[in-house]
């Protein structure tokens, strides 16, 4: 006699979770333009189609929570005490974890479709605000902490870092690496210190 599974009812189930962030991640990278669908997402991820839409109400907002996933996992906050390491780690993750195998591809894709589709756009413009307010955030503790003057322009710093991000990124004219991470953070702490 097998024992039946113990009945969860609406609680997550975690590993589930991650499969399905991991699938709409997978699917949205090898996509080249075809739309992901909620059900290719469950089949990939091994679920039902319900358990996606039990967690999510859209397949927007499955790839939103995806990519804010793969972001919070790849580029963590750090807060070391000091703005240049704070700053040198998180430009350099950011560039490391956008050249990552799923990443990259997911992220050129939302874009190009993005361009066409209101709702993707949106997705988009969602998913770049967190990352602007978790580097603005860091420089704002530099900023309490004395290591940027009252007056800096945090959202002008931001845009010079994801200003170089996107525009190396999406035409790949010139590295993404530490080297570039390194030198980034020298011209904007010592341009604003």
């Amino acid at each position: 006699m097998t024992e039946a599974r113990p009945h969860t009812g609406r609680r997550r189930n975690e590993a589930a979770h991650q499969a399905i962030l991991d699938a709409a991640l997978q699917l949205l990278a090898e996509s080249d333009g075809t739309p992901v669908t909620i059900d290719a997402i469950a089949r990939t991820a091994g679920v039902g189609k319900q358990t996606v839409y039990r967690w999510w109400p859209s397949k927007g907002a499955v790839l939103l929570d995806a990519l804010t996933d793969r972001a919070d996992q790849d580029v963590p906050g750090p807060d070391t005490g000091t703005l240049r390491t704070d700053l040198r780690a998180f430009i350099a993750t950011t560039f490391d974890g956008s050249q990552r195998d799923t990443t990259a591809p997911a992220l050129r894709t939302l874009v190009r479709e993005a361009a066409r589709d209101p709702h993707l756009a949106d997705l988009m413009q969602t998913f770049t605000a967190t990352r602007r307010t978790a580097l603005r955030d860091l420089l704002a503790r530099g900023r309490e902490r004395g290591e940027l003057a009252d007056d800096t322009d945090l959202d002008l710093i931001v845009d010079q870092v994801y200003g170089v991000f996107w525009y190396r990124f999406l035409l790949g004219h010139a590295p993404l690496d530490t080297t570039v991470a390194d030198r980034l953070t020298n011209s904007l702490v010592a341009g604003n210190g």
